[in-house]
């Protein structure tokens, strides 16, 4: 194994963040089709330029985060923004970031929403999870990441210094993780994203967000958003 500090990888952290662990090698296994979602759960479609990714995001354990995410999407906040930053660390492991909304003629900012570690809602980084980007803890609004890989080390680790509340997961991916894969592996430009520390992490051609919207049924990928 190997490790890489989160610091390294994820700007939206403050000091101290846990560091990466990668198992050399790792796959990332095929999902089953979806079917209906399950009871607790709530599932959204993002409707990418790159293809549709599903959600289905963990309102009975994670419900400050999950209310959160939909307010964005029930508001049709994410509708136009983009997913602008990939990490790809190596073969099946990084991540993709997205969701910096960009407010539109009346609206105002949504507050910030209080912090919800996996020590509370029993989740973990692994392959498809989709977790908030903060600064602080409780400084979450709409940024949002999907991993690849097992990436638990951005869970919350108590034993350890620092700011060891890692990061709110509240749901993980059911169809689309090959469109994931794809973003994650776009073309960079590498003269973009010193002011935010994210050097050779930016997209050349950011990903746009035509929609997210909740879905009640399995997602046909031919409809239109």
């Amino acid at each position: 194994m190997r490790t890489i500090t989160a610091s390294a990888i994820l700007a939206i952290c403050a000091l101290g963040a846990p560091s990466i662990t990668m198992a050399q090698g790792a796959a990332v296994t095929p999902q089953a089709p979806a079917s209906q979602p399950r009871p607790g759960l709530v599932r959204v479609v993002l409707q990418t330029s790159e293809g549709p990714i599903v959600l289905e995001l963990e309102k009975d354990r994670a419900p400050i985060t999950t209310r959160n995410f939909l307010r964005y999407v029930d508001e049709k906040r994410y509708d136009g923004q983009t997913i602008y930053r990939a990490v790809n660390i190596a073969e099946n492991f990084g991540l993709i970031q997205g969701g910096e909304t960009v407010l539109k003629p009346g609206q105002r900012q949504l507050p910030p929403i209080a912090h919800e570690p996996t020590t509370l809602t029993g989740l973990s980084h692994q392959t498809g999870t989709i977790s908030m980007g903060r600064l602080a803890p409780g400084t979450a609004r709409s940024d949002f990441f999907i991993t690849v890989g097992d990436m638990s080390s951005l869970d919350a680790h108590p034993d350890k210094p620092g700011d060891n509340l890692g990061f709110s997961a509240f749901g993980h991916v059911v169809e689309g993780m090959d469109v994931v894969l794809k973003i994650m592996r776009l073309p960079i430009n590498p003269a973009l994203g010193a002011k935010q520390g994210m050097v050779g992490q930016m997209l050349a051609q950011p990903v746009k967000i035509m929609s997210a919207r909740r879905v009640a049924a399995p997602v046909n990928p031919a409809a239109k958003p």
